[in-house]
C-alpha cells in the first residue's frame, strides 16, 4: 500500500484556535482525523505529524526519502525562507517520490511576504485556498499517481 506522511510545520497544532478567521475553526485533531479518512478511503496509508521544529521536519522529510514514503507538506511560515526545509523537500522529489505542497489559505491574496516559496519549486505541486480541503485534493493527486 502507497505510504503518505502528512507533514505540518508551525503553528498548524493551533488549528481553531489561532486565527480562526484566516484558518477556520476546524483543530488539528480535525485535519488528522479527515486526512486519515481521505487517505483509507483513497487506498492510500496516510501518517500525520506536525511540529514547531524546523530541524524536526528536515528529519522526516529525510524519513520519506529512505521509507519510500511520499509526502503531502504543509510548511506554514517556513515556506518563504528555509531553505534547509527546501533542500530536504527536493531530496524527495529527486528520490522519485512525490511531494506535493499545501496551504490553507491562498498565500498570493495574503501580505507581499507570504508571496515566495522556497518549497514550490522543488515541489512536484502546490495546492492552496481551498481550507482542509487543500489536504485531501493533495491525497488525491498522489492517489492518482499509483
Amino acid at each position: 500500500m502507497m505510504r503518505v506522511l502528512v507533514l505540518n510545520g508551525p503553528n498548524l497544532g493551533r488549528l481553531g484556535v489561532r486565527e480562526p478567521d484566516v484558518y477556520g475553526s476546524a483543530s488539528y485533531e480535525d485535519l488528522a482525523a479527515a486526512a486519515e479518512k481521505w487517505g483509507a478511503d483513497a487506498g492510500v496509508q496516510v501518517e500525520v505529524r506536525q511540529t514547531d521544529q524546523e530541524s524536526e521536519l528536515v528529519g522526516w522529510l529525510h524519513e520519506a526519502v529512505d521509507t519510500r514514503a511520499h509526502v503531502v507538506l504543509n510548511p506554514a511560515a517556513f515556506t518563504h525562507y528555509s531553505y534547509a526545509l527546501r533542500d530536504a523537500a527536493a531530496q524527495v522529489t529527486k528520490a522519485g517520490l512525490l511531494l506535493v505542497e499545501v496551504h490553507i489559505t491562498n498565500p498570493y491574496a495574503r501580505e507581499a511576504f507570504r508571496h515566495v516559496s522556497v518549497i514550490g519549486p522543488v515541489a512536484t505541486g502546490t495546492v492552496a485556498g481551498f481550507g482542509l480541503d487543500s489536504y485531501r485534493l493533495a491525497l488525491a493527486a498522489i492517489a492518482g499517481r499509483q
